[in-house]
């Protein structure tokens, strides 16, 4: 053998060698499996074998007597991403959920309970200052809460949970206890809008993502559940106030909700933990690139929309129905009764996506949010029943628009990322609810009290979310009906 191709053969042999090096650790070994949640592939001998090794080269990197070929080179294996694989269940998946369902019950609850506390201080503590003022403290509270993702969500995506869940819970504690012993119209400002909004927004988006670390194909039912904790607080807490305030008075009712959040947000502190480890690279500084995503763009843009005016029955409904003659413990029930719509209205529907498709879910949800204001609101005349028949259907229909939209949102991205394309996206929607209550709250005024406005307005939000969320299914998957997406 001529001594070139002996000189050939040793090279060819130590860059394989070198390359095999290099590359272990990267790829499937013959006996490994890898899952992603219910499917399994186990590669044989020779399909690995196979894989690494080009024509007319052998396993040991030489090429065989008689060969034609002309490689000079070693041969690389195109590099593999790894495939996630989701526990879809289990003890310490659960115990995420569980998790993040008491810090919703904390942080959500008092989003779900903001009408309790608009018909109160607008008939105490600021019964001198306009609704549309009032409306701006708990449409910065929202604004807050839904904004503030923007650096929290790739925080959260580098660091992990810890830390944010107990800032929230320093804010959110410190904030109620603040409310208690305000009086004037800047206090409230500061205790109720900015530290409740910071706290709900670190409790909130760690609570959403890090359900994504452990669920993919049972996403929607496991966000659902943890989101009826919302629900759950939106049910107790206006209930609770109701009877504490005549009672024991606003300053004690409200140190009472402080120690039930400081308890619940215990909780969350020991259960959320995150599962999955950042990219490399990984970054916390929001990135607005992702918006060239032209289906995310039509995403964000439908609950922009739907927030812009979910709110406005929320907080609203309460001082609709005293406006229209009904009691004032009646009217805090009716907040009750909505949340109760929404605590089924969260679960459900989270549960149906999982089998029929997350956008095909949410478009239908969204579809009977309108019929539900346009249909019965816009109509009952503050008819009792009427009010009751609102409450639960629309309380059913809305529930999605908060626990929907993180699954929508997590279709369309890795879950490593999560955080960020969900902060992102909240953020642009923070700016509806930062205007959506005062605007509703002028429209009022300029109506002489009259709510018809108020309502035409969020039925035209929900209309405009229907449309998005449409259109962004269309650009998805067609037309087809069939189709699930």
């Amino acid at each position: 053998m001529s001594n070139d191709r002996l000189g050939w053969e040793a090279r060819q042999t130590s860059s394989l060698s070198l390359a095999t090096k290099e590359d272990k650790g990267l790829f499937p070994q013959p006996n490994e499996v890898r899952s992603y949640g219910d499917s399994k592939t186990q590669p044989d001998d020779d399909s690995v074998s196979n894989a690494s090794t080009p024509p007319n080269i052998s396993k040991e990197g030489v090429a065989p007597s008689g060969s034609t070929t002309t490689t000079t080179a070693a041969y690389h294996p195109e590099p593999q991403q790894p495939e996630v694989i989701f526990p879809e269940g289990g003890l310490r998946a659960w115990l995420v959920v569980l998790g993040s369902f008491s810090g919703m019950v904390a942080g959500f609850g008092l989003m779900n309970s903001v009408g309790t506390f608009q018909a109160y201080l607008s008939t105490h503590q600021l019964a001198d200052v306009s609704p549309s003022a009032t409306g701006w403290i708990f449409s910065l509270y929202i604004f807050l809460a839904f904004g503030c993702g923007l650096q929290i969500g790739p925080v959260f995506d580098a660091k992990g949970p810890r830390w944010l869940v107990f800032g929230g819970t320093v804010c959110l504690v410190v904030g109620m206890i603040g409310v208690s012993e305000s009086t004037k119209f800047w206090h409230f400002i500061l205790t109720f809008s900015v530290l409740g909004g910071l706290g709900t927004s670190l409790i909130f988006t760690p609570a959403i993502g890090s359900i994504t670390h452990f669920f993919s194909r049972r996403r929607g039912i496991a966000t659902g559940l943890a989101a009826t904790g919302g629900s759950i607080g939106g049910i107790i807490f206006p209930l609770t106030l109701q009877s504490l305030f005549p009672r024991v008075g606003f300053a004690w009712s409200v140190r009472l909700l402080a120690l039930i959040f400081l308890i619940l947000l215990i909780f969350a502190n020991l259960l959320i933990r995150n599962r999955l480890p950042p990219k490399v690279g990984q970054k916390v500084w929001p990135d607005f690139r992702i918006f060239r995503d032209v289906t995310f763009a039509l995403t964000t843009a439908g609950v922009f929309f739907i927030e812009w005016g979910l709110f406005i029955p929320i907080t609203f409904l309460s001082s609709y129905a005293i406006a229209n003659g009904v009691s004032t413990a009646f009217s805090y029930q009716l907040l009750a009764i909505l949340n109760a719509g929404s605590a089924f209205g969260r679960a459900v529907p989270g549960y149906v996506s999982d089998r029929l498709g997350r956008f095909n879910t949410m478009i239908g949800t969204v579809a009977l949010c309108l019929i539900s204001v346009m249909g019965i609101w816009f109509n009952i005349d503050g008819s009792i029943a009427g009010l009751c028949v609102f409450a639960i259907i629309f309380g059913f229909a809305s529930g999605s628009n908060i626990s929907l939209t993180s699954v929508c949102v997590g279709q369309l991205c890795e879950p490593e990322v999560f955080g960020r394309w969900y902060g992102t996206c909240y953020t642009v929607v923070s700016i509806g609810c930062l205007t959506g209550l005062p605007l509703a709250g002028q429209i009022l005024s300029e109506n002489g009290g009259d709510y018809w406005g108020s309502i035409v307005f969020t039925g035209s939000c929900y209309t405009a979310g229907l449309i998005c969320f449409t259109a962004a299914r269309v650009l998805k998957v067609g037309w087809s009906l069939k189709a699930r997406f």
